[in-house]
């Protein structure tokens, strides 16, 4: 059974309120406060994480000129999955002027778990969007390192019904043993920027391409950089720790502070 729910993002006295939220188990959505002028959701899961079978599907709206921000509580945990597979599924719709910004905690699949996500976000032409996907190798500390079934992500971009994004990952031992495919690396991330209103992100991001840390043997630390479009782009990251991922993460991320009017890393990594 799949749990539908769904948050709608508006503007309204001179600020983002909420329109629209509806949640059912096993995610619950909390709305904290922040000093901005747009409006916060982050997603929780009942039982602390996913377990085998279940499945979440979240339709997010943004309307004109909001300012919606989507996080979550801590990292995406999925359980063993012996017969089934975890799935999640949002889909995102922002209108003119409308901005938003997802950045949930990296997914961390401990040993025989089964997970797939789809993302798709479709921006109007004036729209803009900073977006955050990370994974981790799972319970390193407990001898579970790259040790789940299968991880099947995709995400799609999509400005005025062109696809200006699309983003796959599969990693399944069948296709090679994945810790000696992953190397030294234990957490991964990939940051995209789109639009006017995250242009600081953009121009920070596309500057990291300049500066990213050498492939030397040992390093940390790996990314890349990449323009998207006039107006935006991708950087991936790979690093040796969830830490030292989350920090760099952060360090290019650091512009969204002052257009969120907050930090929403303050509590966090």
């Amino acid at each position: 059974m799949v749990s539908e729910n769904a948050v709608a993002f508006e503007r309204a006295a001179g600020r983002t309120v909420l329109k629209t939220l509806r949640a059912t188990s096993p995610l619950r959505l909390l709305t904290p406060r922040n000093h901005g002028s747009g409006a916060w959701v982050i997603g929780a899961n009942l039982g602390g994480g996913f377990v085998d079978g279940d499945a979440i599907r979240l339709d997010v709206e943004v309307g004109p000129d909001a300012l919606g921000l989507l996080g979550t509580q801590a990292s995406t945990k999925i359980y063993r999955c012996p017969t089934a597979t975890c799935k999640q599924e949002i889909r995102a719709r922002i209108d003119e002027g409308g901005f938003f910004v997802s950045l949930p905690d990296p997914v961390v699949c401990f040993a025989e778990a089964r997970y797939e996500q789809s993302v798709t976000i479709e921006l109007r032409a004036s729209a803009s969007l900073v977006y955050v996907d990370a994974y981790t190798a799972g319970r390193s500390e407990s001898g579970e390192r790259w040790q789940f079934v299968r991880y099947a992500s995709r995400t799609r971009v999509v400005r005025e019904g062109k696809t200006i994004l699309f983003d796959a990952i599969l990693l399944d031992p069948r296709m090679g043993a994945l810790a000696k495919r992953m190397g030294r690396f234990d957490a991964f991330a990939t940051i995209v920027a789109f639009g006017a209103a995250a242009l600081p992100v953009v121009e920070t991001l596309r500057a990291s391409a300049k500066e990213s840390p050498p492939d030397r043997p040992g390093a940390a630390i790996v990314s890349a950089a990449s323009p998207l479009e006039e107006d935006g782009a991708i950087v991936r990251v790979a690093g040796v720790s969830v830490e030292a991922v989350s920090a760099y993460v952060r360090t290019l991320l650091t512009p969204l502070v002052a257009l969120l009017g907050d930090d929403p890393f303050a509590r966090k990594w």
